[in-house]
């Protein structure tokens, strides 16, 4: 065994050199490709010493330090970005090239020596890589931890400037304060498991990719969000038109496609009707899509079952309409008047508000269509559904 020690460690360097050669050329450790010599070369050599040592009666501490390697290569690789199925790649061409720099000698030796180092190796091999995925999740959930921290305190920030009245941020806050809140609430969910059994953490790679894609939501939506306020800050409150030519009918049916299975999942049928429309109008196209898709997905949202219909048509030689029309829980006369003010929400029957409602959404659509200088109505019955009208002009004067 002391042989194979020494091999191991007079090896070490080459088997350094030959694994970064490999990590680089391999395609399924696509993270490497963005790190220096030093940033991938990391523990190995450590590690390649402390399995080394474990082929002899190890000394006191020696197992120690193996471990303490493992958990700080799961730790520098969680701030490299690494994915889990890449470090267990990594940790396999490590084993690979050791066994490969000691086949020689191993085929001179007897076969039951043969057989003890390789089962010390995979021993230590498993318990390298069971360490470092532990600490590789300790990473992943501290900078979760703190990825909801900043995610709170952007949540309260934007709620403060809402409660400002600038309209341009109230917008802005509907389309960003319920994919944060959802954000939020999940990766709160996902820490209060994770501690509940920590330390007995389960670092299979499904569990870490449920970290993952909270992380780079989080990130995405986190880096958008700041984004957004600074626009804000600086902002005058106008909103200006981009005004295009535009199909109607085109610009309907991509929103109705982003819909499709939301109603899909609440078996819905969602029917367009488009034959009337016009070939082209002046308009501009994002502010239009903003005022489909709010009530596209509110009549979605609130219907049950049955149907949401969306029908466009030419309504005169100079105007045109948007008519979307469901079978939901519909609104109540005396709300009605009052449901294009802003932060006003409407109630069930057992006195709470309807879910999904931040009493924003149709405030924003009746800004909208204002702005696209046209008029919205709505028609409305509890239980049997709403219709609401939007009319605008088929070529918006500058």
């Amino acid at each position: 065994m002391n042989e194979f020690t020494k091999l191991l460690r007079d090896k070490k360097a080459r088997i350094v050199e030959q694994w970064i050669a490999v990590v680089r050329e391999d395609e399924s450790i696509s993270t490497a490709d963005k790190l220096p010599y030093a940033e991938i070369r990391d523990t190995l050599p450590n590690v390649i010493d402390a399995i080394a040592s474990l082929l002899t009666p190890p000394e006191e501490g020696e197992e120690a330090n193996l471990l303490q390697s493992a958990l700080e290569h799961g730790y520098v690789r969680a701030q490299q970005g690494y994915e889990p199925q890449e470090i267990a790649r990594e940790y396999g061409l490590a084993r690979k090239l050791m066994i490969s720099a000691i086949e020689e000698e191993l085929e001179r030796a007897q076969p039951q020596e043969i057989i003890g180092i390789i089962r010390l190796i995979d021993r230590a091999m498993d318990e390298v890589i069971g360490r470092c995925f532990r600490s590789y999740t300790e990473g992943r959930l501290r900078e979760l931890d703190n990825l909801q921290t900043q995610l709170d305190l952007t949540n309260q920030e934007l709620s403060r400037l809402v409660r400002s009245s600038k309209e341009n941020l109230a917008h802005l806050a509907h389309e960003l304060k319920t994919p944060l809140n959802s954000i939020i609430g999940y990766s709160d969910l996902f820490l209060r498991q994770q501690r509940k059994y920590f330390p007995e953490i389960n670092d299979s790679p499904p569990n870490m990719e449920h970290i993952e894609r909270v992380l780079r939501s989080g990130r995405q939506l986190l880096q958008l969000i700041n984004d957004v306020l600074e626009i804000s800050r600086y902002d005058s409150g106008k909103m200006p038109l981009n005004l295009i030519e535009v199909s109607p009918k085109n610009l309907i049916h991509q929103t109705v496609e982003m819909l499709e299975g939301m109603a899909r999942d609440k078996q819905i049928n969602l029917e367009v009707d488009c034959d009337q429309s016009p070939d082209l109008i002046v308009t501009d196209p994002l502010r239009l899509q903003q005022v489909v898709t709010n009530l596209l997905s509110n009549a979605v949202r609130y219907t049950n079952e049955g149907t949401v219909r969306i029908e466009c048509k030419i309504s005169s030689e100079q105007e045109w309409k948007i008519v979307i029309s469901d079978t939901g829980v519909g609104i109540d006369e005396k709300d009605q008047a009052e449901i294009f003010n802003p932060y006003f929400r409407v109630m069930s029957d057992n006195q709470t508000f309807l879910p999904n409602s931040t009493g924003l959404g149709l405030a924003i659509v009746s800004r909208l269509v204002q702005l696209l200088q046209g008029n919205i109505q709505v028609l409305s019955e509890v239980n049997v559904g709403s219709t609401f009208t939007v009319t605008l002009p088929l070529q918006i004067q500058r």
